[in-house]
């Protein structure tokens, strides 16, 4: 199957789940999502946004650095910025984050390396998000039973067994594993690194819930917090899946099961997704005004020892 065919797939079914809430719940609950946004609640979007854009972007840059890529503050936030933007507008939710990594990467002078300092920086905050969400797991209540059964564990762990025998096979796989375990190591894993992208990791997961809050409040929730936030912190994880339509689809079919089973009713789950949806969605809005602007020019690091730099053009735009 084709990207393109694989990225209609997922957008059609993200469409399929909006039609069968809409279906099951009643159009009234998406409705309800747009009529409840206020103006406090759009101020404190972009508040919240800036900070977890701030966050996200220092973490790039530690880990761009680690691997001897130049990127400062200042070039990396309006680039993280109009990444985000893209990323809600554009079909497969990553294309923001393809555009930056390969921007900064030929910019610097090495391609490669930019697509792997944005695929670590992104993969930390996921394996932040995934510790925060085990540690809500075996701690909080739910009332949902998110854990899985012993059938699909047995057939995961089958499947990341076969997958890793073939790839034990290949040469050049091999070399890829290699060479990506040593950028790994010197961009994420190092002791300078590691705290420093762990702790913005979690000041950013910090911020999603903080805005989750915000759309449960602004919808009309007077849920408590210790009730909210494990829903929250799993919607997150739930918002990972990559089947979507401007990253509504999966969130909101989660939150209506979720909260319909947390007693807190299904339609107020929908609404409350609807509004973090619209609120996600302005906090990227700063994206605009960086969206046609060209990227800061950074210059090349010295290289490392037996560092290979790929030289292409830089891009344009």
């Amino acid at each position: 199957m084709t990207r393109r065919r694989w990225a209609w797939l997922r957008m059609v079914a993200g469409v399929g789940i909006l039609v069968a809430l809409g279906w099951r719940l009643g159009t009234e609950a998406f409705l309800d999502g747009l009529r409840a946004i206020t103006f406090p609640a759009l101020l404190a979007a972009l508040g919240i946004g800036l900070l977890t854009t701030v966050s996200s972007a220092w973490r790039w840059c530690v880990v761009a650095q680690g691997l001897g890529l130049p990127l400062t503050l200042r070039a990396a936030v309006p680039d993280y910025y109009r990444g985000l933007l893209l990323n809600a507008v554009l079909p497969a939710g990553v294309l923001g984050d393809v555009h930056r990594a390969v921007s900064h990467g030929r910019q610097s002078g090495d391609v490669g390396r930019g697509v792997r300092a944005v695929v670590f920086e992104r993969f930390a905050g996921q394996v932040v998000l995934i510790a925060i969400g085990l540690v809500v797991l075996l701690t909080q209540p739910v009332a949902i039973d998110f854990l899985p059964g012993r059938g699909t564990t047995l057939g995961v762990a089958a499947v990341v067994v076969a997958v890793a025998v073939v790839a034990a096979r290949s040469d050049k796989v091999r070399r890829a594993l290699a060479k990506t375990w040593l950028d790994a190591r010197d961009g994420l894993l190092s002791r300078h690194a590691l705290p420093r992208v762990a702790l913005l990791s979690a000041a950013t997961v910090v911020g999603h819930i903080a805005l989750f809050v915000v759309a449960a409040r602004t919808a009309g929730s007077s849920a408590s917090l210790g009730a909210l936030v494990p829903l929250i912190v799993l919607a997150l994880l739930v918002m990972a899946v990559p089947v979507n339509v401007g990253g509504f689809g999966p969130r909101e079919a989660f939150l209506a099961v979720a909260f319909g089973a947390a007693g807190l009713g299904a339609a107020q789950g929908l609404t409350t997704a609807v509004v973090y949806g619209v609120l996600a969605m302005v906090a990227a809005l700063p994206g605009v005004l960086v969206l046609f602007r060209r990227s800061e020019h950074r210059e090349v690091l010295p290289e490392r020892p037996g560092q290979r730099r790929e030289q292409v053009p830089a891009l344009v735009g």
